[in-house]
């Protein structure tokens, strides 16, 4: 488990972006000053810049380009990724700390057919830009990645076990460290992590194809449903994003309404709100 001061500060970080976040969103597109947004967190304009750029690797100025209500229509104009070139030109990662290649199987449709009868899933609770993150794997790699600063950590551990009922689950933090590390790398080095995709073929379709959207940029679920051969089963992809259960390394923050609007995001939209500044911010 955590260590109690590693919960309080993952918690005391996420919960200061969000709320400026909220915030800044708040603005109608007024920039806010270091020193008013510093005043509105309770907190010194250098306390602040500091955690701030800790967190985000910019400045709060700079932050608030990205943080617009207009944030997900502006990345459609400018960082919309259509998935068919992305697939075409090879845009699935570049080098930088979250453009991660990952190396992925997936289970075979009737052993998923099974409910993960006979599957040890290992799980741990782990630190996160976005709050204590639970982190499921097995032998072949990280099969389950939950958000709980919105959810709760009871509800983001029901949540994850429901997907795979009948499978056993054993705490094992150990061994499943090298995996967290590589999906939250915390030295700015890149990692290769490996994922295990137990759903449905057409969930895993849908799946796959969020692996093609670069870091910083965005889709359209009409867009995944284009790519995969199925262009009239919208809302069908739209059940799958959701459904993803390795949250942000399977992109599914990426995949926005046609409209412009961020849409839904299964661990709570402020998480999606957080995810997309946090890339933005990084490939600026």
């Amino acid at each position: 488990m955590m260590t109690a001061m590693t919960q309080i500060e993952t918690g005391y970080h996420y919960d200061l972006m969000r709320r400026a976040i909220e915030r800044l969103d708040g603005t109608d597109g007024r920039e806010l000053t270091l020193e008013e947004i510093a005043a509105e967190m309770h907190m010194s304009p250098a306390h602040f810049q500091r955690i701030f750029s800790r967190w985000a690797g910019v400045s709060p100025k700079r932050y608030q380009q990205w943080l617009r209500l207009d944030h997900a229509k502006a990345l459609l104009a400018t960082r919309h990724t259509t998935l068919e070139t992305a697939d075409l030109v090879g845009l699935s990662g570049g080098g930088r700390l979250h453009d991660l290649f990952v190396r992925w199987e997936a289970m075979s449709p009737g052993d998923y057919a099974k409910g993960g009868a006979g599957l040890e899933i290992a799980w741990g609770w782990f630190d996160s830009p976005f709050g204590p993150v639970l982190v499921m794997g097995t032998e072949r790699g990280i099969c389950g990645i939950g958000f709980a600063a919105e959810a709760g950590s009871a509800a983001t551990m029901a949540d994850l076990r429901s997907r795979w009922p009948d499978a056993t689950f054993v705490e094992d933090r150990a061994r499943l460290a090298p995996l967290a590390e590589a999906a939250f790398p915390t030295d700015g080095q890149a990692a290769t992590p490996k994922l295990f995709l137990i759903g449905a073929p057409f969930q895993i379709k849908v799946w796959e194809a969020l692996l093609h959207v670069p870091t910083g940029h965005v889709t359209t679920y009409s867009d995944i449903a284009r790519l995969i051969g199925h262009p009239k089963a919208v809302r069908a992809v739209g059940s799958a994003v959701g459904r993803n259960p390795i949250s942000w390394l399977i992109p599914c923050h990426r995949a926005l309404r046609k409209s412009g609007g961020l849409g839904g995001y299964h661990w709570g939209l402020p998480v999606k709100r957080a995810m997309l500044a946090w890339e933005a911010a990084e490939t600026a």
